[in-house]
């Protein structure tokens, strides 16, 4: 089965990303498939940002990477760009740390203009870490995430749509090797049956 690795890279505490994430991972493992969740700002700031690639949690969390077959890497925009937490944590992949993975990258943020941010500052970053194929991103505003008591999250439905879409498409194009016929909702044609099928997985 292919494994699945969602990675967040918000420094918040109460971040909007990390909550879609976590969103996201609960509907994959509920399609069938292996998908875990690693929030960056979990490590330890003081290895991470010296690049001690030593460290117990810093060796984990590259070896996730690593065995992964796919990859969801989410950020909200600060600065017209992606954190400078995400930086740092990709600035431990070795050149080709994402060779041979496929890859969905997301952005949140408070205005429509900062959707550019996925095309012109995370996505050539993730494809010069040798990336096999990186799928159409999704940008989401934060007015369409609502946190809900307990930690949880409420998603617009039309941004939902939108964004189960977009996962969907991105399982779509894992490697073809991957066993992922389990998620298949019976009669569907695609791989998640259109994006009904995660929504049904909640």
């Amino acid at each position: 089965m292919s494994r699945l690795l969602a990675i967040s890279g918000s420094p918040s505490a109460t971040s909007r990303t990390a909550l879609v994430l976590e969103h996201i991972v609960r509907r994959l493992s509920r399609a069938g498939l292996d998908a875990a969740h690693l929030a960056v700002r979990d490590l330890p700031p003081a290895e991470l940002l010296a690049g001690r690639t030593g460290h117990a949690a810093l060796c984990r969390a590259l070896h996730d990477v690593e065995a992964a077959d796919g990859l969801i890497i989410a950020t909200p925009v600060y600065k017209a760009s992606y954190t400078g937490l995400l930086k740092a944590f990709l600035d431990l992949l070795p050149q080709a740390g994402l060779a041979g993975k496929t890859v969905l990258p997301l952005a949140t943020g408070g205005s429509p203009a900062h959707v550019l941010t996925i095309d012109y500052a995370l996505r050539p970053v993730l494809s010069a870490l040798g990336a096999r194929h990186v799928v159409a991103g999704r940008f989401l505003l934060d007015t369409a995430i609502e946190r809900r008591p307990g930690g949880g999250v409420r998603v617009q439905p039309e941004a939902e749509g939108e964004l189960l879409r977009a996962v969907e498409d991105f399982v779509d194009a894992l490697p073809a090797d991957s066993s992922l016929g389990a998620v298949s909702a019976p009669g569907a044609g695609s791989t998640l049956g259109a994006a009904s099928a995660l929504s049904a997985a909640s």
